[in-house]
């Protein structure tokens, strides 16, 4: 639960919102460019920012997370040097520190948000809507649960997100950016150039001879590093879910039977729909007093065109009971019949009248349609039901002594070998290694050690994960022997690529001192001449970033090479250039000031917090941040 705590903290919301505000000057301004902060102030915390502290646990945890999303970006095994060298213990504590010191800022402020207002800011979050743009229960209570959130937990954690939103807001919320300014990112953004190229292949390189074994050794010293070998544990593992120790076979058509008939409207078909409309209003007094009128006579529309509501403020459109966000409003829009109003109903934000329009009935399926999958689900309960006997056993056997594969033995069970995986689970082949929680699995092998007494990992459908690190073989340069063929295809293609820039200069040379585009390609095996006349700073059809970013760097009427596709040079001439002209009531001259205005933001907010963390005090322990990195002392 620490863990999902952890995560949710960093979440798209809450890492969003301190990302998009605060951005890398943070880091540099806020943190490390305080004189005399790393001072000891206690084991247990990396950090203490004015009165608050930041706990070593919790900076491991957010540390290890944000290393395995590297590690996923990347692609490839990150150790913590690497990591460190990219600043990520930085980033991490910079996050922790920032949210640590606009909380107590809030604080001193008074700064408080209503429950209504947190409930109303929630429904309203992108993050939460579903395709159709409106609130999904199921799609929150998916979000919360991978998170390790209960609604009571997040709501506890995103007011804080919102209070800093709000103070942020506060501060440079209306900032404007300069006409000129905006003039001139408009000039950058539509300059509009035309070019014709041709491609030289591989083939224009002409013979690369075979490389040495001097050349292929003095290549791979001066780049050793590419094929350096990971970090690899060796695990003895146990995963059991409910899932595995399900057996369906077991289950009777009775008791298969009586379960459908328990859920078959809710599980088994297309749930009821109803086409919805309400009237939300402040107090109970107005809304019994529309109730009054309805009964009169007056319909629906009457009622909310005396309220100046229009259609669009009503609707709820057609909807199932889920995905009604407020429960006592579902239970009253359900229970209505077709084409009448509800009773007044007290809901989160006042008393709402319900209108139900068209009601769509629940499609069931068939039992005999569905029965194997109600008996797997039954066994799955089942053994969900047992599966914690079976961890209390194991567990007993641990703490007796024995190895997890005695005690998986004494409980009937066999333990699997992994022989090797890496940070980022693949083994010594590249293979991707099955993991039940492959994310949380890996965090904790790697947080391990051989002689460690591991807890299990909880696996989201309540299962456990029990390991022990068997082996380490830490990560270390690997041989020219080992990785040979590896080095001289490298060599090979860098060797290419160094003969075709030549080449292309030479072309380039040739066309800037007379000879045609179409001639240099004649004169080179025929090659095709191509052409643009649409090319942006954001890019062109058919044209790599990389090439565009030369046609830019070119003057009109020059030549130019750049990379194109695999080992493969460009030659190209930037034929000519059009500026349109600017007219500052256009959509894109207000998107431009509104990005200009969110960069203007995001520095008067870095400053800002710079002086919030000077003026409360931010001190760090060195010695404890190398531990919590895996050092064993400070640096």
């Amino acid at each position: 639960m620490l863990e999902g705590l952890r995560r949710g903290s960093q979440n798209w919301l809450g890492k969003t919102i301190m990302t998009i505000f605060f951005g890398t000057m943070i880091i540099s301004f806020a943190i490390w460019g305080i004189g005399d902060i790393f001072r000891g102030i206690g084991v247990s915390n990396v950090a203490e920012v004015g009165s608050t502290s930041i706990p070593t646990q919790d900076f491991r945890n957010a540390y290890q997370t944000q290393l395995q999303n590297l590690q996923r970006q990347a692609r490839r095994a990150i150790t913590n040097e690497q990591a460190r060298a990219y600043g990520l213990d930085r980033q991490v504590l910079g996050r922790m520190i920032a949210d640590a010191a606009l909380d107590q800022k809030v604080a001193q402020l008074g700064l408080a948000m209503s429950d209504d207002n947190i409930a109303r800011t929630i429904l309203e979050d992108p993050a939460f809507k579903g395709s159709d743009g409106r609130f999904d229960r199921a799609r929150f209570n998916d979000i919360l649960r991978d998170n390790g959130y209960n609604e009571m937990s997040f709501v506890r954690d995103q007011r804080k997100v919102y209070l800093r939103r709000e103070l942020g807001d506060a501060i440079s919320g209306s900032v404007q950016p300069p006409q000129a300014t905006v003039e001139a990112i408009h000039h950058f953004a539509n300059e509009t150039r035309s070019t014709e190229y041709f491609v030289l292949t591989e083939a224009a390189a002409g013979d690369i001879p075979e490389p040495s074994q001097a050349d292929l050794q003095a290549y791979y010293e001066a780049r050793k590093t590419n094929w350096r070998a990971p970090d690899y544990r060796k695990v003895v593992m146990l995963t059991l879910t409910p899932e595995k120790l399900s057996d369906p076979a077991k289950v009777s058509d009775a008791d298969a039977r009586a379960q459908y008939e328990r859920i078959k409207g809710e599980r088994y078909g297309e749930a009821e729909t109803r086409e919805l409309q309400q009237i939300v209003f402040p107090n109970e007094i107005d809304a019994k007093a529309a109730d009054d009128k309805i009964k009169a006579g007056a319909s629906f529309a009457d009622i909310a065109k005396e309220r100046n509501l229009a259609d669009s403020d009503i609707n709820l459109g057609t909807v199932t009971k889920p995905s009604v966000a407020d429960p006592a409003v579902a239970q009253a829009a359900f229970e209505t019949p077709t084409g009448e109003v509800s009773a007044p109903v007290k809901s989160r934000f006042g008393y709402t009248l319900v209108h139900v329009g068209a009601v769509k009935p629940a499609n069931v399926r068939s039992y005999e349609e569905v029965a194997d999958q109600v008996k797997r689900d039954i066994a799955v309960s089942r053994a969900r039901s047992s599966l914690q006997q079976v961890h209390d056993k194991i567990e007993d056997e641990r703490s007796s002594g024995k190895t997890l594969s005695e005690s998986a033995k004494t409980a009937g069970f066999d333990v699997t070998t992994i022989d090797a995986v890496d940070q980022t689970g693949l083994d010594k082949k590249g293979d991707k290694v099955p993991l039940a929680e492959p994310e949380a699995v890996l965090r904790a092998i790697f947080a391990s050690d051989i002689g460690v007494d591991n807890e299990a990992v909880n696996t989201r459908d309540n299962g456990y994960v029990w390991f022990e690190v068997a082996g380490i073989e830490p990560a270390h340069e690997r041989s020219l022997d080992e990785v040979k063929d590896e080095v001289a295809k490298s060599w090979r293609e860098d060797e290419t690529r160094r003969a075709l820039a030549a080449k292309a200069t030479e072309l380039v040379k040739a066309i800037d001192g007379g000879q045609s585009i179409e001639d240099a390609a004649k004169a080179n095996g025929g090659l095709e001449v191509k052409s643009s006349s649409s090319v942006k700073r954001g890019g062109a059809e058919g044209l790599s970033q990389g090439l565009v970013a030369q046609v830019f760097n070119t003057a009109v009427g020059k030549a130019g090479s750049a990379s194109g596709e695999g080992l493969s040079r460009i030659v190209f001439k930037v034929n000519d250039s059009v500026v349109p002209p600017f007219e500052p009531d256009s959509e894109e001259a207000k998107s431009i000031a509104t990005q200009l205005a969110t960069t203007y933001s995001d520095d008067i907010l870095s400053q800002y917090l710079g002086k919030v963390q000077a003026d409360l005090g931010v001190k760090i322990n060195a010695g404890a941040l190398n531990l919590a990195m895996g050092g064993g002392e400070a640096y």
